[in-house]
């Protein structure tokens, strides 16, 4: 099953990191947050990944391009212009990188990856959140209820949109949320036919998309009441950087 990483946003409240690399590739102790994502993932087995890049894309490319000799013993002879690589470090990801434009919104991003995904199952999540999320129950629960798409439902400060729910149903989003809403925590699952709500390069997943799968009784949610933090800003990367550094980062699900 495929894992796609929305990861083509300019990440403007990051613009002191930013300027640069996008969003995904801000390190957290060393390490791009898009790497940390993608263990998220791989702790449960699941390793194929596609990167729905935009915006200096290219800096993503670069960093899988050069992935197995930075994570390697390097042998170079000098005079004979070869190299051989040994002890090799590497993860078993399959990673394909997208451009899916620079300017297009996430949903766009999700329509122009169809033909990539066709008529299976596939996994969604930002280029820029993490969670000590359970993917294998997250992906049970999305089979059980036979729905087009589930939503992770996390309680955050109260400073987003929130999810409305009747059990486990979304019914509606409110923009005011109360001290204990539930907000919309990325990491979805949708079945192929979820693609025909998705719209052009100019719709935004967080929009019409989800409130349209809503108000048709196709969108449930999956409550995820353990660590969630997104990196919107340089406060919340410092507090990312800060857990890391001290061996308390609770979305380190793997070994």
């Amino acid at each position: 099953m495929k894992v796609i990483i929305l990861a083509g946003g300019r990440g403007t409240r990051l613009s002191e990191e930013t300027a640069l690399r996008p969003k995904p590739m801000v390190e957290i102790g060393g390490w791009p947050i898009l790497w940390h994502i993608m263990h998220i993932y791989s702790a449960h087995n699941f390793n194929e990944f596609v990167i729905a890049a935009g915006y200096k894309g290219e800096v993503i490319k670069r960093y899988f391009l050069d992935f197995f000799l930075h994570h390697s013993d390097l042998s170079i002879d000098l005079q004979a212009g070869t190299y051989a690589c040994s002890n090799t470090n590497t993860p078993p990801w399959q990673v394909r990188v997208v451009d899916t434009g620079e300017n297009t919104l996430t949903a766009g991003r999700l329509s122009r990856l169809r033909p990539i995904i066709g008529d299976n199952l596939f996994m969604v999540t930002y280029g820029d959140g993490v969670a000590d999320i359970d993917i294998t129950e997250l992906l049970n629960f999305h089979r059980s209820h036979g729905k087009l798409a589930t939503v992770t439902a996390v309680c955050p400060a109260a400073r987003f949109g929130a999810l409305i729910l009747s059990g486990n149903q979304v019914i509606r989003f409110s923009e005011k949320p109360g001290n204990e809403a539930l907000i919309n925590g990325g990491f979805f699952v949708f079945s192929p036919k979820a693609f025909d709500y998705f719209g052009d390069d100019h719709t935004s997943l967080e929009g019409e998309p989800l409130e349209r799968l809503a108000a048709d009784g196709q969108l449930m949610a999956y409550r995820h009441n353990g660590f969630w933090q997104p990196m919107d800003t340089l406060r919340d990367r410092q507090l990312l950087e800060d857990l890391w550094a001290h061996g308390h980062a609770p979305w380190k699900v793997w070994q």
